[in-house]
């Protein structure tokens, strides 16, 4: 894209975070320092999905309402792993696993685990809208604590987020199976 198209659409913001393609989607991972998303990252490019930036993004609101993000051409390809330093993803994992760019479709937001705080375990509530550069983008909030694997969670996030964007959601299947189980069993009769 043109700069003068970039400046048409609106001026680029620069948030912390990393953004990569998987599955055919660009997905934002953001959250607190050192929660992990850089190793998830790191872990999600060595199953072959496709790196455009870690630690800042560069969003771009273009025409459509769609918004784009890159890496600031500074870093682009760098990522900085706690005990090895930066290193250049495309030369360990060649140019396949590079994307230049790509448009935010989801957004992952790593949390701290909080033992007395609530998380939506059923999946029964929609995952929040939030807003990036003026357009709404679905979020979903992973709590994250020791032992749990994070580049698991986020690939299937991902994988629940394509299917809610083709109708299938399934903690409301496992519910109509439980009423149509409950209806079939028929009301109980009392003893006599």
């Amino acid at each position: 894209m043109t700069r003068a198209r970039e400046v048409a659409a609106g001026l680029p913001i620069v948030i912390p975070g990393g953004l990569l393609r998987m599955y055919g989607r660009g997905v934002l991972i953001v959250g607190d320092s050192g929660v992990g998303k850089s190793e998830s990252a790191l872990e999600l490019v060595s199953r072959g999905h496709r790196f455009v930036t870690d630690d800042v993004v560069r969003i771009v609101r273009i025409v459509r309402g769609r918004i784009i993000g890159r890496a600031p051409a500074v870093s682009r390809f760098f990522m900085e792993i706690r005990g090895l330093g930066i290193i250049n993803i495309r030369e360990i994992f060649g140019p396949r696993a590079i994307a230049l760019e790509s448009p935010i479709d989801l957004v992952v937001r790593l949390k701290r685990w909080q033992p007395r705080k609530e998380f939506d375990r059923l999946g029964l509530r929609f995952p929040e809208d939030t807003l990036v550069q003026g357009i709404r983008v679905p979020q979903m909030n992973i709590p994250v604590a020791p032992g749990r694997n994070i580049a698991t969670l986020i690939e299937v996030a991902c994988k629940v987020h394509i299917l809610r964007q083709r109708g299938y959601t399934a903690s409301l299947d496992l519910c109509d199976k439980l009423d149509r189980a409950l209806a079939r069993r028929g009301p109980k009769r009392g003893r006599a």
